[in-house]
């Protein structure tokens, strides 16, 4: 399994955000908004900062997704496969 934090971006495109804003919004360092550009471990008291300044729950931010999950979504979209 590994982590995903498509979810905050995502979010963070809604709330008209770039990782700057979210720097400052949370007091992160770069290198912590770095490891998640990278969908890398960071702590939870990070994520738990992200969540207070985007009033959101940690679900709002990430999920849990298979490791090869991303490589089968980019054949089907360069290859037009549908199958599962």
């Amino acid at each position: 399994m590994k982590i995903s934090y498509n979810k905050l971006w995502h979010l963070m495109l809604d709330k008209k955000m770039n990782k700057a804003d979210l720097k400052r919004a949370t007091g992160i360092s770069t290198a912590s908004i770095a490891k998640l550009g990278r969908g890398e471990n960071i702590t939870t008291d990070i994520l738990v900062k992200i969540c207070k300044a985007l009033k959101c729950e940690l679900k709002d931010i990430m999920e849990l997704t298979r490791e090869d999950e991303g490589t089968q979504e980019e054949v089907r979209r360069l290859y037009g496969s549908k199958e599962k």
